[in-house]
């Protein structure tokens, strides 16, 4: 729709929906069936799943307009949210998280965090590429892929 912000390389499936006033960062990929309303933007590389849902209004009512209270649901870079997971508007989604298919996220995640289930649970670390993280006693851990190291303090995982 007019009034968003698309940026370069990104890739939008069949029956997306892009309100007014959305951003999108370079590199976004969007799945089929998605409506990413007004409130709500997308970092870089981001993945949206098909049927993924966001939200923008705590308590909606057909009857009741509460376009001024669109809450704004922040996706940081290089988020995945699964296919059919639900985003409570008002939260965050940190960088390179991942939220699993059919997961309801109800608060804020941390970056790297890897929630699932209704309402969405943290499991564990995801690395930037997408691979469980194991940390060592020193918490540690290496992504198998990319051989990056990340360091586990204060409950919070980043990338060394």
């Amino acid at each position: 729709m007019s009034g968003c912000t698309v940026g370069q390389k990104c890739i939008l499936g069949q029956n997306v929906m892009v309100a007014p006033g959305v951003i999108l960062g370079n590199g976004v990929k969007v799945q089929n069936n998605v409506s990413i309303y007004t409130g709500v933007v997308c970092e870089e590389d981001v993945f949206l799943g098909p049927s993924m849902v966001f939200t923008n209004v705590i308590n909606p009512r057909s009857f009741v307009e509460r376009k001024q209270e669109f809450k704004q649901t922040l996706v940081r870079k290089g988020a995945t949210i699964g296919a059919n997971a639900t985003i409570i508007c008002g939260n965050t989604i940190g960088a390179y998280a991942m939220i699993g298919a059919g997961s309801v996220v109800t608060k804020s995640i941390p970056d790297f965090a890897l929630v699932v289930g209704n309402p969405a649970k943290q499991t564990g670390w995801v690395s930037k590429l997408g691979h469980k993280l194991i940390f060592d006693t020193n918490n540690q851990a290496t992504c198998p892929e990319g051989g990056e190291v990340y360091m586990l303090k204060d409950g919070l995982v980043s990338l060394v």
